[in-house]
């Protein structure tokens, strides 16, 4: 044995309770933090939808005077900053990871790109002819929409429960707030929806402790 390595446990317990330790330091690496898998999240849509119902308020109404261009601007600013945070996350819990698990990681990390760019794509095309309250409406929805579908998509690849909950529960305030109407969208998504993505963070931070513990 070479002298800085360290000596063998003394007995079968010892042996077993470092294992799990092992096991355990292991699994954290490869966890993610959930809250930084949500939060950034539930902070922009928190902010950026907020945005939208003070400038696109029902009757259109203005309760803040801001450009009508800023809401959509900051929410997609931060947006692609809580999916930088999110990527950075994975990948440096999962740059070890390899075979099949990495794979369908990739792949679905693209399907949120080219998804999003895609449909975001026709909207532009699409809401230069609207008013500006419905406009603001359908680019809200479709953005809510489209996040609630990948994440049931996501729940469904990992077998995530949870997840897949806050999928679903992001789809049905979104077809409520779609019903209520311009303004009313903004602000159901900006409190219930960012509520739901926070308290989701939460608790499964939670389990994740409960998971990692010895």
């Amino acid at each position: 044995m070479h002298p800085d390595d360290d000596p063998p446990p003394a007995d079968a317990a010892t042996a077993l309770q470092l294992i799990r330790k092992q096991r355990g330091a292991t699994a954290r690496r490869l966890d993610p933090d959930a809250r930084l898998l949500y939060w950034p999240w539930g902070v922009a849509w928190l902010v950026g939808f907020g945005l939208f119902f003070l400038r696109f308020s029902p009757g259109e109404r203005e309760l803040l005077r801001l450009p009508s261009w800023l809401p959509l601007t900051v929410l997609f600013a931060l947006l692609l900053a809580a999916a930088a945070v999110q990527g950075a996350a994975r990948e440096r819990a999962h740059d070890q990871v390899t075979g099949d698990s990495a794979r369908r990681g990739r792949w679905y990390g693209c399907a949120w790109g080219l998804g999003s760019v895609s449909v975001y794509a026709g909207l532009v095309r699409i809401s230069e002819h609207l008013p500006h309250d419905l406009a603001a409406l359908l680019w809200s929805a479709t953005a809510a929409g489209l996040i609630g579908a990948l994440q049931m998509a996501g729940a469904a690849i990992w077998l995530d429960r949870p997840l897949f909950g806050l999928g679903v529960w992001i789809s049905v305030i979104n077809l409520v707030g779609t019903i209520a109407g311009p303004g009313w969208h903004a602000l159901v998504v900006a409190v219930a929806g960012s509520g739901g993505i926070l308290v989701a963070g939460a608790l499964a931070r939670r389990r994740q402790r409960e998971r990692h513990q010895p």
